[in-house]
């Protein structure tokens, strides 16, 4: 079975990653989340539950026994040695298993749904980079108002990830997701039929 071509969707916290990954999945195309495999894998009994919890502490768990992810975000993103051992735990295990879910695909191309896709060394494992992009004030006003937090605390989530400059420069695509749903449903369509193309013309991995 040929390798699918790989697709690394990326973009700032309150982007609208989601959104875009979702017109994907309606067009047939396999979408692999890492948020979603890392939810996952520090889940009660997960893979990396354990280290996580002696990491963050008690004060992170929920009375049934789960990771308080808003907890866990406020503290790291408070204290960057903490992030980065946090990292240190969550990122190799997250990419073994979106290898895994790879070898499964047999459609032309995957979405790898990535949000610190620039920040890491993972876009050195896909073939192309596509960036949704907002302006930075509509990102903090949509962080806030989605996660119940502070414009202050969604500004330092923002601050800690890699800058919209930054993750544009690295873009191969843009999704402009300050626009209309029909207008962003359409730049998606011409992605689809961009990414089959590409795919054809690619030899895979």
């Amino acid at each position: 079975m040929t390798a699918p071509y790989r697709v690394g969707l990326t973009g700032g916290i309150g982007s609208g990653k989601s959104t875009v990954a979702t017109m994907f999945e309606k067009r047939g195309v396999p979408v692999i989340d890492a948020d979603s495999i890392a939810r996952k894998l520090v889940d009660p009994g997960g893979a990396a539950y354990e280290q996580v919890l002696a990491l963050t502490g008690e004060e992170a768990v929920a009375p049934d026994g789960t990771l308080r992810r808003d907890v866990i975000r406020e503290t790291v993103f408070r204290n960057e040695s903490l992030r980065a051992r946090l990292e240190a735990i969550l990122h190799p295990l997250v990419y073994s298993e979106m290898e895994k879910a790879i070898s499964n695909i047999s459609y032309p191309y995957c979405i790898l749904s990535i949000p610190l896709l620039v920040e890491t060394n993972a876009a050195a494992t896909v073939d192309r980079i596509l960036v949704v992009d907002i302006p930075e004030e509509l990102q903090i006003s949509r962080t806030a108002a989605r996660d119940g937090t502070t414009r202050e605390q969604a500004g330092r989530i923002i601050a800690a990830q890699a800058g919209r400059p930054v993750r544009l420069q690295a873009a191969d695509d843009i999704v402009d997701n300050s626009r209309s749903l029909d207008e962003i449903e359409k730049q998606v369509q011409d992605l689809h039929r961009k990414y089959l193309d590409l795919a054809a013309n690619s030899s895979g991995r």
